[in-house]
């Protein structure tokens, strides 16, 4: 009887070290392929259409990140849904296992959120890799608005309560919303014009249909002349005209934040993957041609590591938010 109870015991234990042992052994090549990445391929989800502006940033910053992490990209538009399609997708479809990343924008993970229900939380279901890329947006005045600076602008427009318009690509977007910040910090009332879009409402501010618009479609009509331009919105002034401040020079701009761009990837992603895709950005983002490129696309690099911008996308939800309450804003 006793043999019979040890024979299981003794076997038993052969298991378990043989168990151990096969675990030691497994364990050297998990970590082996975290080292390796990426040993493939890499995916980046943009969740808009070809040839927009979050497409050809992305493009023009990975391209050079893969290039350094010696892996081509493959480029995937699933537009749809304010970015919501794929964020959906590469939350619930694609493996996290570092070979698929997305493209963000301010809009898709600080405003969408407070204004309709999605699929996901942004909050919880991504994190942060690094920040890209910022647009320059013009705020583009009729040449007939009776100013010659922003405070005349001001003082005009609070001098004419509710006869300013400004125009945006639509209810909720970005460009919205930046007239509605301007709205706040400047003390005035201007109203708001959605359109279908920022061309129609660029069309619409040439011809004085609309006094105001904050978009970067104005900008080659500050550059040629046809439209006023007080301020640039951006970090940094616009190198198409260097003798126009920004809006943050000028005392204003001081909540919200800027039209950025950026890479995410889906929580549970290696962070050896993210910390490497973070640092190869951060590389490709110094390259003089480069950035050539994007401010050709109306872009300028303005790279944060992941740490860092994970802090500027919860800081920005919440300024964010709170616009979209004080102005009441609904879609």
């Amino acid at each position: 009887m006793d043999n019979r109870r040890k024979t299981p015991a003794k076997v038993g234990r052969r298991l378990f070290l043989g168990g151990t042992a096969a675990g030691l052994v497994a364990a050297p090549s998990i970590v082996s392929a975290q080292n390796d990445w990426p040993n493939k391929q890499i995916r980046v989800v943009i969740p808009y259409p070809p040839g927009g502006p979050s497409d050809v940033t992305t493009r023009i910053v990975l391209e050079r990140a893969g290039a350094s992490l010696g892996q081509s990209i493959l480029f995937d538009n699933k537009a749809g849904a304010s970015g919501a399609i794929g964020a959906e997708h590469v939350i619930k479809s694609a493996p996290a296992d570092g070979y698929t990343f997305l493209t963000t924008t301010t809009a898709m993970v600080c405003i969408t959120e407070h204004l309709q229900p999605l699929p996901y939380d942004t909050s919880k279901d991504l994190v942060a890799v690094a920040r890209t890329a910022t647009s320059w947006m013009g705020m583009g005045i009729n040449p007939q608005v009776p100013a010659n600076n922003l405070q005349e602008f001001i003082a005009y427009a609070k001098a004419n309560p509710g006869k300013v318009n400004f125009g945006s690509a639509g209810l909720a977007t970005i460009t919205q919303l930046y007239g509605e910040i301007f709205n706040i910090e400047a003390g005035v009332k201007m109203v708001h014009v959605p359109y279908k879009g920022s061309a129609p409402a660029t069309n619409d501010l040439l011809s004085g249909q609309i006094q105001v618009q904050f978009d970067p479609t104005t900008l080659p009509h500050i550059a040629a002349g046809r439209l006023k331009c007080f301020a640039v919105l951006g970090e940094k002034r616009w190198p198409g005209k260097p003798d126009i401040p920004t809006l943050k020079e000028q005392g204003l701009g001081k909540i919200g934040g800027d039209a950025w761009y950026g890479i995410l990837a889906a929580r549970g992603t290696p962070q050896a993957a993210i910390d490497r895709m973070s640092a190869a950005i951060g590389e490709a983002v110094k390259d003089p041609a480069l950035n050539e490129k994007l401010v050709a696309s109306g872009n300028y690099s303005s790279f944060q590591d992941t740490k860092t911008f994970q802090a500027t996308i919860g800081r920005e939800r919440v300024s964010f938010g709170e616009i979209i309450r004080k102005a009441d804003i609904k879609v």
